[in-house]
């Protein structure tokens, strides 16, 4: 851990967030900070306690003379996105996060940097621990899982939470309040295939797509970044009927736009210069189709060994025309909120093992109509090859309150402290609002957080100044909350 970073402002805030760095903590194996966050309750002697999903709650009882004030809930997931870069050697269940001071950005050495949303947890955590703020009655929720199932605001229970405001800390962009958010499904399909005997006389590559940006499939799906598993599709597609694929992986997780894909496969030696003209043509064109959006990009072509099989033809003329059939990006822009998209969808990754494909996707949208069209549409895509398709645990999305009451002592605490007016937005991205308001439907909610970029890769970086600016806030908001 990078010592300028503990000496960052707010310095209890930074010294959590290291702590937190040093704790493994992927999505369902968030045993060891569960520990961690009920030993922290513990320690400041609060009342502490894990319900059966694993999510932690503790208590902190109001200020002298703020006991009838109404009480609030502050709430992070505790889980991060672990993503890395292929030639950086980590383990993300042992080794810490490698966090350092970069100007007036913290950042990671070659992994994400668990900010998202490690920084709301540390913010939370210091807020129990300060003596000096006056509060109401406070909660802080500490969910597990919100990454790849959103399991622990899943099971939530009624009762648990007393607080009748939820200030989640999970936003993004300093400067803006978020009073909605999309809904969320996850398709997924399996194409069979058999193995065969590599044909004779055949030469083997490895094509490979990486150097691309990446970032969260709700926030940066309208950015116009590659995906990687469309580029390495598109690549092979042109040349399917003089190639055998052996071997076909790429991205990672449903809710990250995929970075990086390989596909190891074999060509008929007459037919080999031709293919590495073909792939020498298409990085040009791919590479200036994509010049303001992934100036990084690479498309490699390298030897291997001869592999002993290859997938049957078959299947291979059904998944790389089902590759091209999978929408990805942008389906429909709001028609209410400019440039607001309303759904969306993401080829997030291919897995091949078993005599299987595993294609994941995830869609989204704000309208419940339009992401039932949108997952059907890709269904039918599995459909029409014969594929195998089910859906994963979906999510509902969060109706704005225009009536919200922390909404407004928000907005009047930003513009107190700052001069100026902050943004009021929904965002495309899944937040855990939406099931906590299903669980508790009076709750007043909103959602915040200080600057991140990168998110969901391995370019996660943290704006130092912003996380000041967030703490101020929520203690002058706590202030006025009455």
């Amino acid at each position: 851990m990078d010592n300028a970073m503990l000496a960052l402002q707010p310095k209890r805030v930074w010294e959590y967030f290291a702590e937190i760095n040093r704790i493994p903590r992927a999505s369902k194996h968030e045993e060891k900070i569960i520990d961690y966050l009920v030993g922290v309750g513990n320690k400041l002697g609060l009342e502490t306690i894990k319900d059966e999903t694993g999510n932690v709650l503790i208590r902190k009882p109001a200020s002298k003379g703020r006991e009838n004030d109404t009480p609030v809930v502050f709430q992070g997931h505790m889980d991060m996105v672990c993503e890395k870069n292929n030639d950086t050697n980590f383990n993300f269940d042992t080794d810490p996060i490698q966090a350092y001071v970069d100007g007036e950005w913290v950042k990671a050495k070659g992994t994400t940097l668990g900010a998202d949303d490690g920084i709301g947890v540390a913010i939370a955590l210091a807020l129990l621990e300060d003596k000096t703020i006056s509060h109401p009655a406070m909660e802080c929720l500490f969910t597990v899982d919100e990454e790849t199932g959103l399991t622990g605001a899943a099971g939530l229970k009624p009762g648990f939470l007393k607080g009748k405001m939820l200030l989640n800390l999970d936003s993004e962009d300093e400067g803006q309040f978020f009073i909605g958010c999309a809904g969320g499904e996850d398709t997924v399909g399996k194409l069979a295939y058999k193995s065969i005997p590599t044909p004779k006389n055949e030469v083997a590559f490895k094509v490979t797509v990486k150097g691309l940006t990446g970032g969260h499939s709700g926030d940066d799906i309208n950015k116009g970044r590659a995906c990687a598993n469309k580029v390495l599709n598109r690549l092979l597609y042109p040349f399917m009927d003089n190639m055998h694929i052996s071997h076909i992986e790429g991205g990672n997780l449903r809710n990250a736009i995929a970075r990086e894909a390989f596909a190891v496969i074999t060509v008929a030696a007459d037919k080999v210069a031709d293919f590495k003209a073909h792939v020498t043509k298409f990085d040009e064109e791919i590479r200036y189709e994509f010049r303001s959006t992934e100036p990084t990009m690479q498309v490699l072509l390298e030897n291997a060994e001869i592999p002993s099989a290859v997938m049957d033809e078959d299947a291979q003329f059904k998944l790389m025309n089902l590759l091209y059939a999978i929408p990805h990006g942008v389906l429909a822009m709001s028609r209410e909120i400019d440039n607001f998209v309303e759904t969306s969808t993401n080829l997030a990754s291919i897995r091949m093992e078993d005599g299987f494909i595993t294609i994941t996707t995830s869609q989204r949208s704000s309208v419940a109509a339009a992401l039932k069209a949108a997952y059907t549409r890709v269904v039918a895509c599995f459909k029409l090859v014969g594929a195998e398709a089910w859906h994963g645990n979906g999510y509902p999305g969060w109706a704005p309150n225009p009536e919200s009451k922390i909404l407004d002592i928000m907005v009047e605490a930003y513009k107190k402290l700052f001069n100026k007016e902050p943004l009021v937005l929904a965002i495309h991205a899944g937040l855990e609002c939406g099931l906590i308001g299903e669980t508790y439907p009076e709750m007043d909610m909103i959602s915040y957080g200080p600057t991140l970029r990168g998110v969901h890769s391995p370019d996660e970086k943290l704006l130092i100044e912003t996380v000041k600016q967030v703490w101020d806030l929520t203690v002058e908001v706590l202030k006025m909350i009455r």
